[in-house]
């Protein structure tokens, strides 16, 4: 199988729900975005701007292949939580994230 074929099961951490499958290339490339764009302080980032920070580290030519940035980062950062590498700011509105 290409590499371009395989594909990992993104998980979520609420309870009862299905994870989505995506190809491996696509999350290796937001995951490392998602984690070059959150800071580590206590106040994280809007949740909301996440996907435009995304997009602006993502070269055009991976943009163009991608499909929706907003739906992977969704995705994606929702597996980075059940991984432990990023979590909700507890009490924040609107939700903000930040790196453990």
């Amino acid at each position: 199988m290409s590499q371009d074929n395989v594909k990992v099961l993104c998980q979520t951490p609420t309870p009862g729900k299905q994870g989505t499958r995506i190809h491996k290339w696509k999350y290796d490339l937001v995951r490392k975005a998602i984690l070059s764009s959150i800071p580590k302080g206590a106040a994280g980032v809007e949740f909301q701007r996440l996907p435009d920070l995304v997009e602006s580290r993502i070269p055009a030519q991976d943009l163009r292949r991608l499909g929706s940035v907003s739906w992977y980062t969704t995705t994606v950062k929702l597996d980075l939580e059940t991984h432990s590498e990023i979590e909700r700011v507890p009490g924040s509105k609107p939700q903000r994230v930040r790196k453990l």
